[in-house]
């Protein structure tokens, strides 16, 4: 069983040892990305990564507090739906409306994988390797369709 203390220095150092493999990594624009801290550009649309005890997940979160400009922007990607499933080859999970952390409804458009702990520290390069791919897809995904959305 781990302390608050020592959860807390295992995810930094995940997100610390990601953050230096993706450094050198290049956006779809060739410029230099904070992938750890991904900025669509577009206020309260957000390109997400996370690990767990069992899981990791890569997603795009509306946040949103007006309801209509959330549902507007999720439709705007469901009519984007096959490109995004196109451009990126990963199939993804579609929800308009949930509850986030904190109860606030959102909504994810997000891949996951199970069966990997952050806890361990042998399951990291699977996390990273699967993380990786995802978030640098979704990054030519947006580099091709941001436009529209501001």
């Amino acid at each position: 069983m781990y302390t608050k203390e020592e959860l807390s220095r295992l995810r930094q150092r995940f997100w610390t040892v990601f953050g230096q493999y993706m450094k050198p990594v290049p956006g779809a624009n060739g410029e230099t990305v904070n992938w750890i801290n991904y900025k669509t550009g577009i206020r309260n649309i957000l390109f997400r990564m996370e690990a767990g005890k069992d899981f990791a997940m890569v997603c795009i979160e509306l946040r949103h507090t007006n309801e209509e400009d959330r549902v507007r922007y999720f439709d705007q990607l469901l009519a984007l739906k096959k490109m995004l499933h196109q451009s990126t080859g990963f199939e993804f999970t579609w929800q308009a409306a949930l509850a986030d952390e904190h109860g606030q409804v959102i909504s994810r458009i997000s891949n996951t994988v199970t069966g990997v702990s952050l806890l361990n520290e042998a399951d990291w390069p699977a996390i990273i390797s699967f993380l990786k791919p995802r978030i640098m897809a979704l990054d030519v995904f947006w580099d091709l369709v941001k436009d529209a959305f501001e």
